[in-house]
């Protein structure tokens, strides 16, 4: 994998470039592109969908009519429907973190910034079945993979849902244009464009989904993230947004009140106390740094169902000797961003800064040893790889 060029034309994209796609489309408006992946081969199989169903560490979920009514039922499945009986479908969540070709598949779409990306789910169907009409709040890409489904789209103020239903499906749809989707099509929907895809016989459609939290998400875990700040500065044990320090004022200065006059009203709290809880928290730095550690090991933690493979007890000692050759790669799991000198890996604020390699490894998911990059690493990077590569979130290949 290399890191994408905005400016070079995508098959993925209908002939668009990236850069392209982003200005013209990207949450603006629909994009249907035929054979976006010509001649496309899903990443697993009918049987193999079923089978991760089956597991506790997979999200999973069963939708299906019964009598005209919506239902939905969460996995693990020890059984499902059978393939001859019409109207259910399958949906199988954050399959990236569970096979290494969904994995490459999404990195596809890493002309989006990593942060925005989120995971892959793949659905399967059988004929007549569906989600209803509905509407997402963040951007998606449907890609088809085995057989037909029909999709109908379209924009619309009324957003309100039929009640009492274990799906948010819209009370009023009202579609504007129809495609059937065959192997390999593509549609992209930005937010909030309501759509409704019906199988047409058995069929497999592939979501690349995208993040897109809301206001008060941000703004929780900027006061999270300020909180730890605050705790780190003063030398008290704080969590992943509070590791290490950053610059800032150390809130150490006791209450004082030596102008309180005696009261004959106990209960009630004094004014200074009031006055100098909101003085102690407009001293609280609110700036740049800190929504970028918020941002970068807020999203960069592992999905819920990640777990890293066990590495190999011969793996390479990086600080000891370089290798002449090889690869080194991030595992499917791990997520990698940087801002500035910072850099954030699974939920931790890296001991180490953004080097001009390690921001090749982010952006390429991989570093060749061989390359010059790699020979510019120092002693503290390599040691910090090598214990990547024991925690399991960096792979070394020999043979690449």
């Amino acid at each position: 994998m290399t890191s994408p060029n905005p400016n070079q034309p995508l098959d993925l994209l209908g002939g668009r470039t990236p850069a392209q796609f982003m200005k013209s489309h990207w949450q603006r408006k629909p994009l249907l592109i035929r054979q976006a992946i010509p001649g496309f081969k899903p990443p697993l199989g009918i049987a193999d969908l079923k089978r991760m169903a089956r597991r506790d560490d997979v999200a999973s979920r069963l939708i299906w009519r019964e009598d005209g009514q919506w239902q939905m039922e969460q996995g693990p499945f020890a059984r499902l429907p059978k393939a001859s009986e019409p109207d259910w479908t399958l949906l199988v969540q954050s399959v990236d973190l569970h096979h290494d070709a969904a994995a490459e598949l999404m990195h596809r779409f890493r002309f989006v910034p990593d942060a925005r990306l989120d995971d892959i789910m793949i659905s399967i169907a059988t004929d007549g079945g569906g989600v209803g009409p509905h509407f997402d709040s963040y951007d998606v890409f449907l890609l088809q993979a085995v057989g037909r489904r029909e999709w109908r789209i379209g924009r619309q103020r009324d957003l309100s849902l039929q009640p009492d239903l274990p799906l948010k499906i819209l009370r009023r749809f009202e579609p504007e244009a129809t495609y059937v989707l065959e192997p390999g099509d593509m549609l992209y929907l930005p937010p909030q464009l309501a759509h409704d895809g019906i199988a047409q016989g058995d069929c497999m459609t592939i979501s690349i989904g995208f993040r897109a939290p809301d206001q008060a998400t941000l703004a929780r875990g900027m006061l999270e993230a300020a909180a730890e700040q605050v705790l780190a500065r003063a030398g008290q044990p704080s969590g992943p947004y509070g590791e290490p320090a950053l610059p800032g004022p150390r809130l150490q200065g006791r209450y004082r009140d030596p102008s309180q006059a005696a009261t004959a009203h106990p209960a009630e709290l004094p004014d200074g106390l009031a006055a100098a809880a909101l003085d102690a928290v407009g001293r609280v730095r609110f700036d740049e740094a800190l929504a970028h550690r918020f941002l970068g090991c807020w999203l960069t933690e592992p999905g819920a169902t990640a777990v890293f493979d066990t590495p190999a007890a011969d793996g390479p000692d990086l600080a000891a000797e370089w290798p002449e050759t090889g690869m080194l790669r991030l595992d499917r799991r791990t997520r990698l961003l940087y801002r500035g000198r910072q850099l954030f890996i699974n939920g931790e604020t890296a001991p180490v800064s953004a080097s001009p390699a390690l921001r090749r490894l982010a952006d390429a998911r991989r570093l060749a040893c061989a390359e010059p990059a790699a020979r510019t690493l120092t002693e503290e990077e390599r040691e910090c790889l090598t214990q990547w590569l024991d925690d399991g979130w960096l792979v070394y290949d020999p043979e690449a």
